[in-house]
């Protein structure tokens, strides 16, 4: 089953979240990024995986872009945009702040908590958008080491 396709502005919050990952990798680190979106479709937010960069293993992208949005009183009206499915804790931390839609950029080279999204009923769309699964492809094949330690897998 496919997802319906993301609207004018929805595809701009996915495009900032890209941008995002292309930073992070710049940068010497992981590249995932995440950015958050208004219902008006003004983008309060950005952040990429600052684990490496800032030898912080709970800076996570969504994390990070979560961060960034500062004090807010309407997280239960945002749109989060993420290159990749979200792990356990980036999960929990939009669960937390009960942000009800999430656009996925990729789920293939990694399957996050996405079953804890459908149990809370938050509306998710996976695009499978061909940016996205190229850029990490690339990178677990070139590092895979510092994705295994990313991600929590130890080392043999």
């Amino acid at each position: 089953m496919s997802a319906p396709p993301l609207s004018v502005a929805e595809r701009s919050l996915l495009d900032a979240a890209y941008e995002e990952a292309v930073t992070g990798l710049r940068e010497g680190g992981i590249p995932i990024g995440s950015a958050l979106m208004t219902p008006d479709g003004t983008i309060v937010a950005r952040g990429h995986n600052l684990r490496v960069q800032a030898g912080d293993t709970t800076a996570h992208a969504e994390v990070s872009c979560i961060r960034n949005a500062g004090r807010r009183r309407d997280w239960h009206t945002l749109t989060l945009a993420s290159t990749l499915s979200p792990c356990i804790m980036c999960t929990g931390t939009s669960l937390l702040f009960r942000i009800p839609r999430v656009i996925i950029g990729e789920n293939r080279t990694f399957m996050g908590a996405e079953d804890l999204f459908a149990a809370r009923g938050v509306r998710v769309s996976v695009v499978q958008d061909q940016r996205c699964i190229a850029l990490m492809e690339k990178f677990i094949r070139e590092h895979p080491d510092l994705w295994n330690e990313d991600i929590g897998v130890p080392r043999d």
